[in-house]
């Protein structure tokens, strides 16, 4: 999958987008459809559709994203009583984008994650 996504677009600047972080590897924008007072997506500025697409070269993609997440954890004020970092992947996993991307939650009491099975 190569077409251009939205993703690409906020990476490129072509459509707006509250960007809190970007370097020449990763972006960080608000989520404009938040589940928590804080709801950031990191996502790599290359096209990765999903993480089974991850290549052994794309490593230092993914520990990047770590990173800016704790600096942006920090920054926003939601390290010390924690947060959560959420990557779906594919369909059951409720992906609707196909770009790789990682959700910085936090601000509030986040509870269970999964119910019973």
């Amino acid at each position: 999958m190569t077409e251009e996504m939205i993703f690409s677009k906020i990476i490129h600047r072509e459509i707006p987008a509250d960007i809190v972080y970007q370097d020449d590897l990763v972006t960080a924008f608000r989520d404009i459809a938040c589940q928590a007072p804080t709801h950031i997506l990191i996502v790599p500025n290359k096209l990765i559709p999903t993480l089974d697409e991850v290549a052994e070269e794309d490593e230092i993609i993914l520990g990047r994203m770590m990173l800016v997440a704790t600096k942006i954890a920090k920054r926003e004020g939601i390290a010390e009583k924690g947060y959560r970092l959420i990557v779906n992947c594919k369909d059951n996993a409720g992906q609707e984008v196909y770009h790789l991307h990682m959700h910085l939650l936090g601000g509030k009491p986040l509870g269970s994650l999964l119910g019973s099975c």
